[in-house]
C-alpha cells in the first residue's frame, strides 16, 4: 500500500496490476469541435472504460493491493455513484464482498448499477457527514476494508493511468485538463504531466456551485463546499487532503464553469462527437470553451471522465 505520494515507478506498477481489469480507453478527436473551440482537443474517453467511469481504474487499483488472504472481510466504500460500482466491480473480480454506501437522492441508474455486481447498498442522507458515518459504522461492524473514493495514494495512482495513457498515445501535448471534485482524478493527471513531461500545463475545471478547490487554491488551505447543488454529481465532493497536496504543487489554474456552461458542453458533446457523457465529465470541456484564449491554438488533452447518465432525466 502507497503511504507518500506516488512516483512514477508507483503508477507503472499500479498500470501492470489494473491492465487486466481496465480497458485501455480510446483518444478522439473532433474536427468541427476543434473549431469551436479554437484549439486541437484529445478527448480521452473515460466514458468507454469499465462501470462506464474512469473510477474503475483507482478501485481496481486499491483492491488488488491487497492480498487475497486480506480480502475475507470485504470492501466498503460511500458514493453517488460511480465510484461505488467500481468498489462493486473490482471487489467481485477479486472474489470478495462489497458494501456501497450511497445518498438517497443518487441517480436510479447508478443505484442499479451497483446492486448489479452484486454488492449491498445502504442509503445515507444527502451530505458528507452522513455518508462518512454510515460507511465508518459499515466497517466497525464487518471488518470490511475502507477503498476511500479519492484520498488515498493507491487511488491516485490507479486514476492517473488515464492521463499516463493519454500523455504516451498522443504526442506533444501543451496541456491536459480534467474535472476536480475530491481529487482523485486530478492529483493522479497532474502527477503525470509532472513526471512525463514537466513542461505541460495541468488545469482543472469545476462547477462554480462547488468551487471548494478553486477557492482552496487561492487560499492555500482547503475551504470545504458550502453546498453540493451542481447538476455534476460527480464533484460535489469538497477535495481531499492528499489530492489537495498534490494539486498544490502541480497545478497551473482551476476555471469554474455555471449549471448552464455544463449542460451546453454536455450537449455539444453528444450532438457533435456522437458519445454520451455525464454532466461532471462535461466540465473540463465547458472551461476550455469559456477561456478560448488561455487554450488557443494549443494542444490539449481532456479526460472525458464518465458516461452515466440517467436518461429519463437528460437536462437538454
Amino acid at each position: 500500500m502507497l503511504t507518500k505520494t506516488p512516483s512514477f515507478s508507483d503508477i507503472k506498477r499500479s498500470h501492470q496490476r489494473i491492465s487486466q481489469y481496465i480497458i485501455q480507453t480510446p483518444v478522439m478527436t473532433s474536427k468541427n469541435i476543434d473549431e469551436i473551440a479554437g484549439c486541437h482537443i484529445f478527448f480521452k474517453c473515460e466514458n468507454f472504460q469499465k462501470v462506464g467511469a474512469f473510477k474503475m481504474r483507482g478501485a481496481a487499483n486499491a483492491i488488488f493491493s491487497y492480498r487475497p488472504e486480506d480480502r475475507v472481510n470485504g470492501f466498503a466504500c460511500h458514493s453517488s455513484g460511480n465510484h461505488g460500482q467500481a468498489v462493486a466491480l473490482a471487489a467481485k473480480l477479486a472474489g470478495a464482498k462489497a458494501y456501497v454506501v450511497m445518498p438517497k437522492n443518487a441517480s436510479q441508474v447508478k443505484v442499479d448499477a451497483v446492486k448489479g455486481y452484486n454488492a449491498e447498498v445502504v442509503f445515507c442522507e444527502p451530505n458528507d457527514a452522513s455518508r462518512t458515518q454510515t460507511c465508518a459504522d459499515i466497517v466497525k461492524k464487518t471488518g470490511a476494508i475502507l477503498v476511500h473514493p479519492f484520498d488515498d495514494y493507491n487511488i491516485i495512482a490507479g486514476q492517473a493511468t488515464a492521463a499516463k495513457e493519454l500523455v504516451e498515445e498522443v504526442d506533444d501535448l501543451d496541456c491536459i485538463i480534467s474535472p476536480v471534485g475530491g481529487g482523485g482524478l486530478a492529483a493522479g493527471t497532474a502527477l503525470i504531466a509532472h513526471h512525463l513531461d514537466p513542461n505541460m500545463e495541468v488545469y482543472l475545471g469545476e462547477p462554480e456551485a462547488v468551487d471548494d478547490t478553486y477557492q482552496s487554491l487561492k487560499a492555500g488551505k482547503i475551504i470545504p463546499n458550502k453546498t453540493a447543488e451542481t447538476i455534476a454529481d460527480g464533484l460535489k465532493t469538497t477535495v481531499g487532503v492528499r489530492n489537495f497536496e498534490i494539486l498544490k504543487e502541480h497545478v497551473k489554474e482551476v476555471f469554474t464553469v455555471s449549471e448552464k456552461e455544463i449542460i451546453d458542453a454536455m450537449k455539444l458533446i453528444w450532438e457533435r462527437m456522437k458519445i454520451v457523457i455525464e454532466p461532471s465529465c462535461a466540465v473540463p470541456f465547458a472551461a476550455i470553451l469559456k477561456n478560448k484564449d488561455t487554450f488557443k491554438d494549443k494542444r490539449v488533452g481532456v479526460i472525458l471522465t464518465g458516461g452515466n447518465v440517467d436518461l429519463t432525466k437528460l437536462p437538454f
